[in-house]
């Protein structure tokens, strides 16, 4: 039990840390979908093992009920993780660096 714990953790803790720096990788296509990749995983894992610890009545930080959950928003965030909407206007507001300029022109 202890072990799947450390592992799930550490899992979480892996993609945690790659998605706060995704920004200082996407300067390069190759090295942003790497590490989209590497997220996606060890999310996936990490929600297969948090899973696999709710079932075998093991805790997560002394709570019973924690692992299922966090499985289901480590899936998620791995959906997410997995979105590449890079360039494609996602909210079509108006863009902030564009307001003055039509006026100007």
């Amino acid at each position: 039990m202890v072990l799947l714990e450390h592992v799930a953790e550490a899992m979480c803790g892996i993609s945690a840390i790659l998605f706060t720096f995704i920004a200082t990788f996407s300067r390069s296509e190759k090295a942003e979908l790497i590490v989209q990749n590497i997220i996606a995983i060890t999310l996936v894992l990490c929600a297969i093992v948090l899973w696999g610890l709710a079932l075998s009545g093991g805790s997560l930080w002394g709570s019973k009920y924690l692992p299922k959950p966090l499985s289901i928003l480590c899936l998620v965030i791995a959906f997410s993780a997995r979105m590449n909407i890079r360039g494609i206007n996602v909210s079509f507001g108006a863009n902030p660096h564009s307001i003055g300029k039509k006026e100007e022109e």
